[in-house]
């Protein structure tokens, strides 16, 4: 139990310290990716298939699309 509470304490830092540099086009790629694997993941669970492949569709499809946001938010697309 301790691990986890130690991963879970380190993952909280990584994630609000691992953007402080980047744009704002790389922070949403990120986000988007990040998000898109997740619920690849879940739905690839939940439907029965692999995971796995679900987190890659998802996080493509999610840093893809984060993409596409950032430039939209920058004017630039």
């Amino acid at each position: 139990m301790k691990r986890i509470m130690y991963a879970l304490v380190i993952l909280a830092f990584a994630t609000t310290f691992g953007c402080a540099g980047m744009s704002h086009t790389q922070q949403t790629t990120l986000s988007g990716g990040a998000i898109g694997a997740a619920g690849g993941a879940v739905l690839g669970a939940v439907i029965g298939g692999n995971p796995a492949v679900g987190a890659a569709v998802g996080g493509a499809a999610g840093a893809g699309v984060g993409y596409i946001v950032g430039e939209h938010d920058q004017g630039r697309w």
